[in-house]
């Protein structure tokens, strides 16, 4: 097994419900909104893009599904916290800029933005509150539906079982921080039910590194109605239909992404994985309202 090949234990039986299904038509009337959404962002073409155009389509995508979006900001002092990325980093907001990217002075780089890794929501949801270039597994490449727009979305694909592959997405993602864009991924290799599980792989960690660009742990979690919910996950060999099914029956479905103090990419890529992990695993709690 390579640091790509993360096997999970979850299985399709952890995505459960914690609030009443919607109504058939409510189901009905959402899949139709999603076709719209979807047909909207294959219209876009190439401009899918441009990070206008992708923030707006991901937001189509989940609020077709009756998917609300929150955002946490944990830790009003980041530049002070320990591990944080300094305050001399803050002379000029970054390019593709938002709530994720660490504030960057003028020819610095982009931040590498790592997260827990539960459903193919993710994505939608953290592209909705900023755009950025995420690493995906290749076989997302090929789904109906949601791999063209991925593809065209400048996403960057990766065959985990290939070890040799590894170097040279590595350096491709330097490559991107290098030059002020910022990285979308998920360090566990896999999905799971919850983000204290599985293990952070290292990899990813090394691009900062090379390029010198911020960490900025960021934690995905999902409720229902305000109580904790996996009916989102998209576990084990489940195939997309049925996850979508079950999500397009969700009630009062929300996912929280709660963004922490960024890290300086100082050390080992083993000890910078493990603190991002950390603070991934410190944020999972129940939203609020």
């Amino acid at each position: 097994m390579n640091a790509w090949a993360a096997a999970s234990t979850c299985t399709p039986r952890c995505a459960r419900h914690t609030a009443p299904r919607v109504s058939a038509p409510r189901r009905v009337a959402r899949y139709a909104g999603l076709a719209g959404a979807l047909a909207a962002g294959a219209a876009a073409g190439e401009r899918l893009a441009d990070p206008a155009t992708m923030r707006l389509r991901a937001a189509a995508v989940l609020r077709a599904l009756g998917v609300r979006v929150e955002t946490v900001t944990g830790g009003s002092g980041a530049a002070d916290a320990p591990g944080a990325y300094g305050s001399s980093c803050t002379a000029a907001p970054a390019p593709y800029g938002g709530p994720l990217s660490v504030p960057r002075p003028p020819g610095g780089p982009g931040t590498l933005i790592v997260a827990d890794h539960i459903s193919w929501l993710d994505v939608m949801a953290l592209l909705a509150v900023e755009p950025a270039t995420a690493l995906a597994k290749r076989e997302i490449g090929r789904w109906p539906l949601l791999g063209p727009l991925a593809r065209k979305a400048g996403t960057r694909f990766i065959d985990r079982g290939e070890l040799r592959e590894l170097p040279h997405v590595v350096a491709d993602l330097a490559r991107i921080l290098r030059g002020g864009r910022s990285v979308l991924v998920f360090p566990q290799g896999t999905t799971w039910c919850s983000a204290a599980a599985g293990r952070f792989r290292r990899a990813t960690f090394q691009a900062a590194i090379d390029a010198g660009a911020p960490v900025r742990p960021v934690t995905v979690s999902y409720t229902q109605h305000g109580v904790p919910s996996t009916v989102a996950a998209y576990l084990g060999d489940e195939g997309f239909g049925r996850s979508l099914h079950r999500v397009a029956g969700a009630g009062g479905l929300t996912v929280r992404v709660a963004v922490h103090p960024p890290l300086e990419p100082v050390g080992d890529r083993r000890a910078l994985a493990e603190r991002a992990q950390r603070a991934v695993c410190a944020g999972e709690r129940p939203a609020h309202g």
